[in-house]
């Protein structure tokens, strides 16, 4: 069995990661979307085990000590992190998983997993993205202040994806990233073969 594609989405806070995937997982029905472990509390409307399994930092730092994880970071105070089994477990299935994280993240996995396919998330300019931080309405100026901060420097982290996206819209970038997938099938390198040399993508 051909194992399934690692499809890394990342980009500064506040790009729209989380809208663009859930329109992805729309039009593509078969992927699936990794859920992170994290320390922060839920938001509004959040779901245990839907959007992330929420825990205490002191159970994350126990999990990080006996290697749960394939890639965990501090963003903005909080624990994320990826478990390794879950990710490996789904791909050798055959199954196409996105990993939708932060930019510390990213890297990590990269490392680990070189054949996934990384995509930066951009936004259409800096005015939209301060724009879209500031309109969240859910921080404090000074939270505000350190994630327009924060996302001024991952944005210069572009240059180390495979891929790059803008999101001007949701539709657009979604479908863009749909494409890469269907790319990403077809490189023999993951084993597409011709008709009658054992498949084909």
């Amino acid at each position: 069995m051909v194992e399934g594609i690692l499809l890394v989405i990342s980009g500064p806070s506040g790009v729209g990661k989380g809208t663009v995937c859930r329109y992805l997982l729309e039009i593509r029905k078969a992927l699936k979307l990794s859920v992170s472990t994290t320390t922060r509390p839920p938001r509004q409307g959040e779901q245990e085990g839907k959007e992330y399994h929420f825990t205490t930092p002191s159970r994350f730092k126990a999990m990080i000590k006996e290697g749960f994880f394939l890639e965990w970071a501090v963003v903005h105070d909080h624990y994320y992190g990826t478990r390794s089994d879950a990710v490996r477990e789904l791909l050798s299935s055959g199954q196409d998983l996105i990993l939708e994280i932060d930019i510390q993240g990213a890297e990590q996995v990269k490392e680990k997993v070189p054949e996934a396919a990384s995509i930066f998330l951009a936004p259409p300019s800096m005015a939209a993205l301060e724009e879209r931080i500031t309109g969240r309405g859910t921080e404090d100026s000074d939270r505000i202040g350190r994630r327009l901060d924060t996302a001024r420097r991952e944005m210069k982290a572009y240059d180390r994806y495979d891929y790059l996206v803008v999101n001007d819209t949701v539709e657009k970038a979604a479908g863009l990233i749909d494409s890469i997938i269907d790319a990403e099938k077809c490189k023999v390198s993951r084993g597409a073969r011709p008709p009658g040399g054992g498949g084909e993508c």
